[in-house]
């Protein structure tokens, strides 16, 4: 870790399914101790098995580190918060089950301890109506893997304080990641703004029978998904435009918007039908592997194309070094 990124001796996870094993498993690589709180009897086995894809994954970029950080599975909430600097929220998507979490979680953590949610969606001023000092909870949303993706998006409330920002990016920067600081507070941030309107668009593809969830994939993981991953979407547009750049592709492509190209502004319900449909054709794509061959196939894949985009120093790639100081 770098001298001047500000580091945790000691993280607690509260909430180890796939999001908090994975917070754990990033933790745990960059020699930190974490402390891990789950009522389920599996939240070990998840761990575990987690760890393992991690240690594999960094292996295999170089970045495994010489000494892991302690891990722990604690009875109670409050024992695996008690001394942490940060806490990771990571249960379930429910709003009434989180705010419920964040109070006992705040009932015994220590007054400077920073305390984050890793929502998907949900505002942090919504988050922080019941707790005794809301101006330390941010919301920070990783990406599955999360001990890959470098990506979190870092959103305040309305009661968060500046420092409060301020600590959990350089946090999440000595995790090795490239904090996002969201600085308009609303629903599903920006990352799942942008992912939910392709997956809208992807059921009325379905629904309307013109493709199937093979060839979307197909399209994506094929076509422009492989531009996205190196220099997203503004960058590769612009390039699009030819030597007269960005404003040259809107003036030929910007009167595209006005044609009947998206079924954005309405969804299909999601009848029983569709979603049995929808379900079968996910199993006739990929039901030959099991999830676990899968995840492994994932992270192979994001390894090889992070350690080319290193090799160049680009995108995802310059996360890579950042992991080997």
């Amino acid at each position: 870790m770098t001298a001047d990124i500000e580091s945790p001796k000691r993280v607690a996870i509260v909430g180890a399914g796939v999001i908090g094993a994975a917070w754990a498993a990033r933790w745990l690589l960059r020699g930190v101790d974490v402390a891990v709180s789950d009522p389920s009897v599996n939240a070990p086995r998840i761990v575990s098995q987690v760890l393992d894809n991690a240690r594999t994954a960094w292996k295999r970029m170089g970045t495994a580190p010489e000494t892991e950080g302690k891990l722990d599975f604690c009875e109670s909430i409050e024992a695996a918060v008690s001394g942490a600097d940060v806490i990771q929220e990571s249960v379930p998507e429910n709003l009434d089950l989180k705010k419920a979490t964040l109070k006992q979680i705040e009932g015994s953590a220590e007054l400077k301890t920073l305390i984050a949610s890793s929502t998907s969606g949900l505002k942090p001023s919504l988050l922080q109506q019941d707790m005794e000092c809301p101006e330390r909870l941010v919301v920070g949303h990783p990406f599955n893997p999360v001990y890959l993706l470098p990506m979190v998006e870092v959103v305040g409330g309305e009661l968060t304080s500046s420092d409060t920002i301020s600590r959990a990016m350089a946090v999440y920067g000595a995790a090795g990641m490239r904090p996002l600081h969201v600085r308009v507070e609303i629903d599903a941030f920006i990352a799942d703004r942008l992912l939910e309107a392709v997956w809208r668009e992807a059921l009325w593809l379905i629904n309307d029978g013109v493709a199937t969830t093979q060839e979307i994939d197909d399209v994506i993981r094929f076509g422009f998904g492989l531009r996205w991953a190196q220099m997203g979407l503004f960058e590769n547009y612009r390039i699009a435009g030819g030597e007269s750049g960005m404003a040259h592709f809107i003036s030929q492509f910007g009167p595209t918007l006005s044609w009947p190209w998206s079924r954005l502004t309405d969804t299909p319900e999601l009848t029983e039908a569709l979603t049995l449909l929808i379900s079968e054709q996910s199993d006739n794509q990929s039901g030959h592997h099991t999830i676990a061959e899968l995840e492994r196939i994932r992270d192979e894949n994001l390894v090889d194309i992070m350690l080319a985009l290193e090799k160049n120093q680009w995108g995802a790639g310059q996360s890579v070094s950042d992991l080997r100081r």
